[in-house]
């Protein structure tokens, strides 16, 4: 029958599915190791965008290859990114606990901080959300990509909320709801933010930055 044809829209999405929940086995299998997490978050990301502009191929050819290719890059930016993240997480921690034991315009100046902090922090998600598959989609310096993540992120804001969105649907579900659905974890969430990002990403990937023109 049509309805389950390989062509079909049914059978497409179904080894979409198949393709999110095996690309999350080889993610998590490559991010054990904690500092290889961003190498394998780009690897995730590089092929999802292949697999929604049909061009997978065989998949986990193209995962181990941009694991490979994007290795050193993409574990410098994951160690900066997990130590601002760690920074930041702590200065809020105590900022929040000072702000809690402080009175007067003591607590008003930790207030100030701590909002100061919490912008910090949505500025950190952005560019969290859009550094890796901007990896996985051009080639840049490291200065280069944290600003363009910055700037497409900002750019494009409702995109960006929609694949915080997902992540956090996914968290929530797994937690709270099914735990598992933590058989599709990232790679559905990739595979979903892959399709919210990729006319995004193939609208800036011809354009140079302007550091690099």
């Amino acid at each position: 029958m049509k309805f389950f044809s390989y062509e079909s829209r049914f059978s497409q999405l179904l080894l979409k599915l198949c393709y999110a929940c095996y690309l999350n086995l080889l993610w998590l299998v490559c991010s054990l190791p904690i500092f290889t997490m961003g190498a394998a978050t780009t690897a995730l990301y590089y092929t999802c965008l292949k697999v929604i502009r049909n061009e997978e191929g065989h998949v986990a050819a193209a995962f181990f290859r941009s694991f490979r290719e994007n290795f050193k890059q993409a574990t410098v930016l994951w160690l900066m990114m997990l130590g601002a993240g760690l920074f930041l997480g702590f200065d809020v921690y105590t900022v929040w606990h000072l702000r809690a034991g402080s009175a007067g315009n003591l607590a008003v100046m930790w207030t100030l901080v701590l909002a100061v902090l919490f912008a910090a922090t949505v500025v950190y998600v952005i560019v969290l959300e859009i550094i890796f598959p901007l990896l996985a989609s051009v080639e840049n310096t490291n200065r280069a990509m944290l600003k363009n993540a910055l700037l497409i992120g900002t750019h494009y804001l409702f995109a960006t909320i929609l694949v915080f969105a997902v992540h956090f649907a996914m968290f929530y579900a797994v937690v709270a709801i099914f735990t598992p659905l933590i058989m599709f974890g990232e790679g559905l969430c990739a595979m979903i933010s892959a399709w919210l990002l990729n006319n995004i990403l193939i609208s800036v990937s011809g354009t140079p930055d302007e550091e690099e023109a």
